[in-house]
């Protein structure tokens, strides 16, 4: 499921508001803690809370603003870095708590890094860690190598998961935008190649009729008998226009079942579904196979389109499809015009076609055709 986009964008995002959310508790509460045991007074907890809270509160926006695109820094990202670094100095620190506190500097760090070039993100980072560190040997009186460690492990995990995490969103993102470009480009290819074959099945020919119809109609009043010949002609050719565009609609309509399974497996598994195929219809006429890739295609579409299947299972044996996917919506049944149209075209050729949602969850397309 990760494979959609959507999905894959919320669980990044939810994992980060969780985490985000997380750090705000616990930071909240050891602040109040401090307050509870006489560590600092109730004004200073309260306006380090304050702190802490529009920090957090403004952190899931930062990520949303950098997720896309690499902004420039905003105003955002200033307050931000306000709010974390008072929350920072108004709180005492001491040995078993200043981990806690660098993980707000460090957060903010790898916020900063979505906004600004790596050599801009790795200047930053030094300076905050420089600051970081000195404040917090004046405060606790730690030695200064342990806390410069700890300060920049903090920052340079921080900003490389985040980075990370950017990096496989856009990843995720690239992909499905290449899909679609390459679906617009195939149906912008099919379009060009219907309207090549329609201009050499009908240029030349409408041209001449044309021509032809209006000698017919110079010479009705001067020589009947040659435009009697000359409309003759222009049924001839009427005809035969009809008749080639009857023969290319034909093959248009004409289905390859090997190239509609394959079709369907790949939007399938682009979509993050699991595609099991099992196929026995060597023995089936042409028509047979054209009717059954008729019923892969609009089965396919039904499957993208009306549930969120993770696995589906299509079976052809004896000139039956069975097409089982999951993730069927718990809504009323109710057939649309894609699969009245299926039916309406097996009923037409002496075979049958039913679609039905099953007790387990899941939804089952059956079509018959005559072998």
């Amino acid at each position: 499921m990760a494979a959609r986009p959507d999905t894959a964008r919320k669980i990044l995002i939810y994992w980060m508001d969780g985490m985000i959310a997380f750090l705000a508790v616990l930071s909240v509460v050891v602040t109040v803690a401090a307050a509870m045991d006489g560590t600092i007074s109730p004004a200073l907890a309260t306006i380090t809370a304050t702190c802490l809270i529009a920090f957090y509160a403004l952190t899931p926006f930062l990520l949303r603003d950098a997720f896309e695109t690499r902004p420039r820094p905003t105003a955002k990202l200033l307050i931000a870095g306000v709010f974390a670094v008072g929350s920072v100095v108004l709180v005492p620190h001491s040995t078993d708590s200043s981990t806690l506190w660098m993980q707000t500097e460090s957060l903010w760090l790898s916020m900063a890094a979505l906004y600004l070039p790596l050599w801009a993100t790795a200047c930053l980072a030094a300076a905050v860690v420089a600051l970081l560190t000195g404040h917090t040997v004046l405060v606790t009186g730690e030695t200064w190598q342990g806390v410069l460690l700890i300060s920049a492990i903090n920052a340079a995990v921080m900003i490389g998961a985040m980075l990370l995490w950017r990096w496989l969103w856009w990843v995720i993102r690239d992909a499905h935008r290449s899909r679609e470009a390459k679906t617009r480009l195939t149906v912008a290819e099919e379009r060009l190649r219907f309207a090549r074959d329609l201009h050499d099945l009908l240029g030349h020919s409408l041209s001449v009729i044309t021509l032809k119809s209006e000698l017919a109609a110079k010479l009705a009043t001067k020589d009947a008998g040659r435009a009697a010949a000359e409309m003759a002609e222009v049924r001839g050719l009427a005809g035969d226009s009809l008749a080639r565009v009857q023969q290319a609609v034909h093959g248009y309509q004409a289905l390859d079942l090997d190239e509609e399974l394959a079709g369907v497996r790949a939007a399938l598994e682009a979509a993050g579904a699991r595609c099991v195929i099992d196929v026995r219809a060597d023995g089936l006429s042409p028509a047979a196979r054209t009717l059954l890739a008729w019923a892969v295609r609009e089965g396919g579409t039904n499957v993208l389109k009306h549930s969120k299947a993770t696995r589906c299972t299509i079976t052809i044996a004896g000139g039956v499809l069975e097409m089982l996917n999951d993730g069927a919506r718990g809504e009323p049944y109710t057939p649309g015009n894609g699969l009245r149209g299926l039916s309406e075209r097996l009923a037409t050729a002496g075979g049958s076609c039913s679609a039905i949602p099953t007790t387990a969850g899941e939804f089952l397309l059956r079509a018959a055709v005559p072998a």
